[in-house]
């Protein structure tokens, strides 16, 4: 009942705590460790001050780093709740406050929160030993008031909960004292209160018992047994009180991080010295090794710079004759970059309008380098000229925004790269590629049918040219044909008037223009073909209208006059004129030139 109650105080605190600050746009709640899942952390629905009904429309989500996800975000209630059962001393072992982190996601506002969430520690381990059976050897000389230093108890609460006292039970030969050393942790020792006889008794029995500050108390406990050696004349000796050594976190495993040396000036077996680590506090012992015969410390896994940078480390030097020193040893691992810039793409968009304004986000981008010092610092930049730019945003967060206004018309997709450096030597750096795709909108209206009229101008304008000049050339044979035939009657006149002995002048006026009229308007009417046909008929034409020579006695008509109307028998008729332009008289034949 007085665990559960401290449970529910413990949760109420908790809640009470739960403040968001403003300016950094943090929101901070405090759980108990080992709450079940699907437990209340904090109502992050009325502290952001979102509405409900909103919430999945608005794509919010938790993210926290790492593997394993820690904390939701109840759709209906808004609240932050616990995930997975959480566990303090596995998650923060070698820290004393346990935060865990983690961001809240708005997709649809590009909007990031951060979330800091404390866990606070149950009294859910008790104090133990590293070894429940524990031997310590006197000698019978040793004098009273002499001390002897105990194996600590370690207990992964913490505060309260943690390790608090030690008690001893056994005989009256022996006390307890503790020590607190310069980190704070106590240090029990076993100091002998009265002299021992060996042959009185050879063996003493001795519990050492742990007890931690929780509500009810935990304790541990560790059997010692005393056994009474003969006199032993000399202890070991260090060579130094404190061994400080500095070592890359990528030492190779095996490796002899120091040598530790004791020397003891007795002989035969009260002078061989014996080494081993007593202090097994922050799990020293799963990483380092003593060697007990050579005093070689060596590394038995790798480091993490991330995960612990400092060891303090307890030697002790025993001779056979159970006399000892103790000796520190401090080894401070430096980081080196061996961590790669990670880039994780929170939220991002794949389509953009054209005419999205200037500063639009299309991409939430977190930035982490597990690395520490310049090696953890890390410089993000967009590759190539693009109309994009980057913001920072909460901590390790940025966004990309549109650094002008988009032309689908000049370019449709973007592959934009953004690159993270550390500031490392040499520098690690890693990359992420954001497709995309610009959607078009009606922002160019008038130039299709701008376009259109355009064409159908020249297109007009071409026709046009084209039956112009269809008709200038046209009408330039039809006035070459004139001419030709013009030359022609030219040539038939001539030719009848030499025949007859008149002029040839009378033959070019009125019946020239006529002929020329009457021809045209025939033409133009006709096929080639027919053109042809009408141009031979007309010189047949020509050649059989012209009369037949008269006597020389009678003078010779015009061409083109009519024939006065007489009363007078008709003139005997006049040779035939054959088609060919054979003129045929009663006396000879003769040919004109049609």
């Amino acid at each position: 009942m007085c665990s559960a109650g401290r449970r529910q105080r413990v949760l109420l605190w908790g809640v009470l705590l739960a403040a968001w600050e403003a300016a950094w746009g943090q929101l901070r709640y405090s759980v108990p460790e080992e709450m079940p899942k699907g437990s209340f952390v904090g109502d992050v629905a009325n502290d952001l001050g979102l509405q409900l009904p909103a919430l999945p429309d608005r794509g919010i989500r938790v993210v926290t780093e790492g593997r394993t996800q820690y904390f939701a975000l109840h759709g209906k209630t808004g609240h932050l709740v616990t995930a997975e059962r959480i566990d303090r001393e596995q998650l923060c072992r070698l820290v004393e406050k346990c935060v865990l982190r983690c961001e809240l996601i708005v997709e649809g506002e590009m909007q990031v929160y951060g979330i800091e969430v404390e866990i606070m520690d149950i009294n859910d381990n008790a104090p133990s030993f590293k070894e429940i059976e524990v031997e310590e050897r006197i000698s019978e000389t040793t004098v009273p008031g002499s001390r002897f230093p105990l194996a600590e108890a370690h207990d992964p609460d913490s505060g309260q909960n943690s390790l608090q006292s030690y008690e001893l039970s056994g005989d009256e030969h022996f006390s307890l004292a503790v020590q607190t050393g310069p980190d704070g942790d106590q240090r029990p020792e076993l100091v002998l209160a009265k002299a021992l006889d060996r042959e009185e008794a050879a063996f003493h029995e001795l519990v050492l018992r742990a007890i931690d500050g929780g509500d009810p108390a935990r304790t541990g406990t560790a059997r010692i047994r005393v056994t009474v050696r003969d006199a032993n004349d000399n202890a070991p000796v260090f060579s130094q009180a404190e061994y400080t050594v500095r070592v890359p976190e990528d030492v190779p495993v095996g490796s002899v991080l120091v040598t530790v040396t004791a020397t003891d000036p007795d002989e035969g077996l009260n002078g061989h010295v014996k080494y081993s680590m007593k202090k097994a506090k922050d799990m020293a012992s799963h990483i380092f090794h003593v060697d007990a015969e050579t005093g070689e410390i060596t590394l038995l896994q790798s480091f993490d710079f991330e995960e612990g940078n400092f060891y303090e480390l307890e030697v002790q030097a025993r001779d056979d004759g159970d006399l000892f020193d103790m000796a520190k040893v401090l080894i401070t691992v430096t980081d080196i970059n061996d961590n790669v810039p990670e880039i994780s793409v929170r939220s991002a968009l794949n389509e953009i309008s054209e005419d999205a304004p200037s500063g639009t986000v299309v991409a939430l981008l977190h930035v982490h380098d597990h690395d520490s010092g310049a090696n953890g610092e890390v410089r993000c930049s967009l590759d190539g000229n693009v109309p994009f730019r980057l913001e920072k945003s909460l901590e390790d967060y940025y966004r990309v925004v549109t650094a002008r206004e988009l032309d689908r018309e000049q370019q449709s997709e973007y592959n934009v790269t953004v690159r993270a450096s550390d500031g490392g030597w040499p520098a690690l750096q890693s990359s992420r590629v954001l497709a995309l795709r610009v959607l078009d909108v009606n922002d160019n209206p008038a130039e299709p049918a701008a376009s259109l009229t355009r064409w159908l101008v020249l297109a007009v304008a071409a026709v046009s040219c084209l039956f112009l000049a269809f008709l200038l050339l046209l009408l330039a044979l039809r006035l070459r044909r004139w001419r030709r035939s013009q030359q022609q009657q030219q040539l038939l006149a001539t030719a009848g008037a030499a025949l007859r002995g008149v002029p040839a002048t009378r033959f070019v006026g009125i019946d020239g223009v006529r002929a020329f009229l009457h021809s045209y308007s025939h033409d133009v009417s006709l096929t080639a073909d027919s053109r042809k046909s009408h141009l031979r008929f007309s010189a047949a034409s020509c050649c059989d209208t012209l009369p037949a020579r008269p006597p020389p006695d009678e003078p010779a008509p015009l061409l083109g006059d009519e024939e006065p109307a007489s009363d007078s028998p008709a003139d005997p008729a006049p040779a035939p004129v054959s088609s060919c332009g054979q003129f045929v008289s009663a006396k000879r034949p003769s040919r004109i030139v049609c």
